[in-house]
């Protein structure tokens, strides 16, 4: 029974110990190997490119993320934008009706369907020879656009995606272990690019060649973590350009960033299933690697969490120190219970916002797991609601 407990707690930290420590460090090997790519220059012409905005009730945000649209640095004459609203009951649509006279074009899709769905519709609209995807709630500085479709110059890049930079009130917020997570993230992306292909693009933020566009792709599937996948397939590769900033405001409330977690992941585990030829080894050698690690391996940690905590369980009634690790165990969950139920807005103690992180993550995760085990899909698509951009922190 001993030896049990001790592999059921193993197993979590082995994987852990490599998704997040050992594979980011073979990364680093591997793409020390490897000379610094030639940054490309401007191009003697840009491309046309279609930018792709979907839209749900953003009646409080859409007019200033048109305006931040425009106001892109990039030849007016050679961009299409693009609002598709899925069904919404607000004045989303008027708002966008007003800015018709500016080339921004409104497709409507009648009956609410989900992100996916409104950007199948959108799919036979684009006119450009880029495609680039971006979310109602976020910043995009004027200069972020050019390097984003500079890096087209190469014919093996598929899709480029920008760099996600966390923002938000820090004496409000309650989700502050977002922040550090999400730079994390952007460093793994960095070291993919070095190495050959990142695994997945940010939602907020990238660029897909059209010919890559489907106007078929399964509506509950996310077409963000899909793109750099039907990109291999075709051949292609998919980078991160580091200049291609885009500034994300963070919720005030732990509870939203809980629900779009469990969304994201259900989502993203329903994707690897509908694309795992991808990860066969054999066939796509170093980009199967780094999608097992970068993906799987992480979501694997959270699922063996529950097998670790009974072994720990376990092992209390005889252990000591197993025992003081099940009480500290312990209360981190009551934290973290705490912050999932603090009232938004309000101030929260640093160590209760990092215990309210760690168990949203986990317990969203394996939320996930049991959607997606299940066949659970949720096409429809609620976005997040981020505070007013005008009054995050840290957001030009």
């Amino acid at each position: 029974m001993t030896l049990v407990a001790f592999v059921l707690i193993a197993i979590p930290i082995v994987l852990g110990l490599y998704a997040y420590l050992g594979y980011p460090l073979a990364l680093r090997l591997a793409a020390a190997a490897r000379p610094a790519p030639a940054q490309p220059g401007d191009p003697s012409e840009w491309p046309v490119i279609s930018i792709s905005l979907p839209a749900y009730n953003e009646e409080k945000s859409i007019r200033a993320t048109l305006e931040a649209l425009l106001a892109l640095d990039y030849p007016a004459g050679r961009r299409q934008i693009l609002v598709i609203s899925d069904a919404s009951t607000d004045r989303t649509d008027q708002i966008v009706r007003e800015f018709a006279d500016r080339g921004v074009e409104l497709i409507r899709v009648p009956h609410r369907s989900g992100k996916t769905a409104a950007e199948n519709a959108a799919a036979l609209h684009f006119r450009g020879e880029i495609v680039v995807n971006t979310d109602a709630t976020i910043r995009i500085p004027p200069e972020s656009l050019k390097p984003l479709i500079r890096v087209f110059q190469d014919p093996t890049i598929g899709v480029a995606s920008g760099r996600d930079v966390s923002v938000g009130r820090a004496e409000v917020e309650t989700n502050r272990g977002e922040s550090r997570y999400v730079g994390y993230e952007m460093e793994i992306r960095r070291l993919e690019t070095r190495v050959g292909s990142i695994v997945g693009a940010s939602g907020c933020f990238y660029a897909i060649r059209r010919e890559l566009v489907s106007g078929s792709f399964p509506e509950a599937l996310s077409r963000d973590f899909a793109s750099p996948l039907i990109a291999r397939e075709a051949g292609f590769r998919t980078v991160s350009v580091d200049e291609a900033i885009c500034y994300v405001p963070r919720t005030s409330s732990l509870q939203s960033e809980f629900h779009r977690k469990v969304r994201t992941m259900a989502r993203g585990l329903e994707t690897l299933w509908y694309k795992r030829p991808l990860a066969n080894p054999l066939v796509y050698g170093g980009f199967a690697w780094m999608l097992l690690s970068h993906k799987l391996c992480r979501w694997l940690v959270h699922l063996a969490l529950p097998l670790a905590l009974v072994g720990l369980a376990v092992l209390a009634m005889i252990e000591p120190v197993a025992l003081a690790l099940l009480i500290a165990v312990l209360i981190v969950g009551a934290l973290g219970s705490m912050a999932l139920r603090w009232p938004s807005g309000r101030p929260m103690p640093y160590p209760v916002a990092l215990c309210g992180f760690v168990v949203a993550v986990n317990l969203a995760a394996l939320l996930a797991w049991s959607k997606a085990l299940r066949g659970e899909r949720n096409p429809i698509w609620e976005p997040t609601r981020r505070p007013d951009r005008a009054g995050a922190g840290g957001v030009p």
